[in-house]
């Protein structure tokens, strides 16, 4: 993933305050075995520590590849959005010589992953995924040989992804002038498409925080 210094995360906060702000989804990217592809799979995931918690079905073919390979990364993308040329256009060019772009987030977790096969481990695991998901509480208890998880324990392993290296990319045109930034932000407001509004709020965020752009 490209990052060029105006697309870079401010500071560790930043990124760790976007992924508990409900982004907590991802693709799980594993190296194949020779002559595969690589195995992606998209999953819920939740944090513990320095750790990423996720469980899958045991037929997955993604375990293959993870025992051929265990470094795997986790990409995040969120708050996106495609901004039209004419948006961009310098101030006294005509619209058309506007070149498009996207903005977004994205946070890659380089991970060490670890098998959790253990059955009480594994309802350790659910119940911490639980308590992220379902903080109310409003599910049954999570246990071996207890139902009803305690059945489908044998129908899933667990990954404690160890994160070894975290990029974080917020490209929001943060090198251009701040009439600039915010007039696409109003205009992504205005035009409240898809994630047009929360892809404005960071926009605006990072124009808070850093002003005019400075190397």
């Amino acid at each position: 993933m490209l990052i060029h210094p105006w697309d870079a995360g401010l500071d560790e906060a930043e990124w760790r305050t976007w992924i508990a702000d409900g982004h907590d989804f991802g693709l799980l990217s594993v190296n194949g075995p020779p002559g595969r592809p690589p195995a992606v799979v998209p999953t819920h995931f939740t944090c513990d520590g320095d750790h990423l918690l996720v469980h899958l079905a045991r037929p997955n073919p993604v375990w293959k590849a993870i025992e051929h390979d265990p470094d795997v990364v986790l990409t995040v993308i969120g708050d996106y959005a495609f901004v039209p040329g004419p948006w961009r256009a310098q101030a006294g060019a005509p619209p058309t010589d506007g070149v498009p772009t996207s903005y977004y987030t994205a946070v890659q977790f380089t991970c060490r992953a670890h098998v959790v096969d253990d059955p009480e481990a594994k309802a350790e695991l659910l119940r911490r995924q639980l308590a992220h998901f379902q903080p109310d509480g409003d599910h049954a208890p999570v246990a071996v040989g207890r139902p009803p998880y305690g059945r489908m324990l044998s129908g899933i392993r667990g990954l404690r992804l160890e994160v070894v290296e975290v990029r974080a990319k917020f490209k929001y045109d943060d090198h251009k002038p701040v009439e600039h930034r915010a007039a696409v932000a109003d205009r992504l407001a205005a035009r409240g498409q898809g994630l047009d509004v929360p892809t404005a709020r960071q926009q605006r965020r990072r124009l808070d925080r850093t002003g005019p752009w400075k190397p």
